[in-house]
């Protein structure tokens, strides 16, 4: 069954607003994009920092009707509710019904990262290569699949650890994939600390599906115990990794490796100069406009 969808372009402020209305219309669903996916802006809230919920200056919102809907009467209620709404910002079009996570799944491979480690969506079957280390997971919008070059950065310095017996902290876990990834890789135990808690409970079901569930305690930030750790994972973003630091710090064992990304190409050298105080042979890896940077916890 084909939908209508209205697409307007509207400032960050006037969004609770417009979308309240087109709840009250009727709205099957509403979803937020940059209006200007070029800029920064729409990168810089690839993960927000606690009870944030930021969104970029300028919106494109895009609202399902059923296809019956009637435009005109729906552009006039909308006039009537908004009135500072002008008839051309409004554009509508027919879509097509789909199954829109398949959709999003065919396009979905096999990714490696580093030596041995790959990621594999569950529609697709690993070789029975016994060299390989396979985490599974269906790729989501919200949490991180390995697509993002934070998270492949992150995923190439686990699988360059020896991470036998070894026990890894995670923060800022999303779906999990990081913790997951070094548990597969040899890790005794894992924790994941994420401030969101439908992060935490896509974390729980991927590690269930990968057998590694027993092995991952998770916690939201405000009940991370912060004991140390053997090793030190946080993709989060610069101005929490800042704040953090010293947190960090007490949550990684003397001598253990660490590394830290989300961090914008450009902002590594305060964050350098932070770390600094706890962490020795500190260095910086770049993928596309974005770094991570790594080292060890003195001690």
């Amino acid at each position: 069954m084909p939908f209508l969808e209205l697409t307007l372009t509207l400032r960050a402020e006037q969004q609770p607003r417009v979308e309240e209305a087109l709840e009250d219309l009727g709205a099957l669903s509403v979803t937020l994009r940059d209006a200007d996916a070029e800029t920064p802006d729409e990168r810089a809230i690839f993960e927000p920092g606690v009870g944030e919920q930021p969104l970029w200056p300028t919106l494109v919102l895009d609202a399902l009707f059923d296809a019956g809907t009637d435009r005109r009467g729906l552009a006039e209620a909308l006039g009537e509710l908004l009135p500072w709404l002008e008839p051309d910002q409004l554009a509508f079009r027919e879509v097509a019904d789909e199954d829109w996570e398949r959709a999003w799944m065919d396009q979905f491979r096999p990714m490696p990262f580093g030596r041995r480690l790959w990621i594999y969506p569950w529609n697709v079957e690993p070789p029975a290569d016994g060299d390989m280390v396979v985490v599974r997971l269906d790729p989501g919008l919200a949490f991180g699949s390995g697509t993002h070059p934070t998270t492949a950065l992150c995923l190439e310095w686990l699988d360059s650890l020896d991470l036998a017996g070894r026990t890894v902290t995670d923060y800022g876990c999303g779906s999990g994939i990081l913790a997951i990834a070094a548990l597969k890789l040899g890790a005794a135990g894992a924790t994941g600390v994420d401030n969101d808690p439908q992060a935490l409970l896509a974390s729980a079901d991927n590690a269930a599906r990968n057998g590694v569930a027993g092995r991952l305690a998770l916690f939201l930030p405000e009940d991370f115990p912060g004991a140390p750790a053997d090793v030190f994972v946080a993709n989060i973003l610069a101005g929490p990794l800042g704040e953090l630091a010293p947190r960090f710090a007490a949550a990684a064992k003397p001598g253990a490796p660490f590394a830290i990304s989300g961090i914008l190409d450009g902002q590594q050298e305060e964050l350098l100069a932070r770390y600094a105080e706890w962490f020795d042979a500190l260095r910086v890896d770049r993928r596309e406009d974005w770094v991570r940077i790594s080292g060890r916890r003195r001690g």
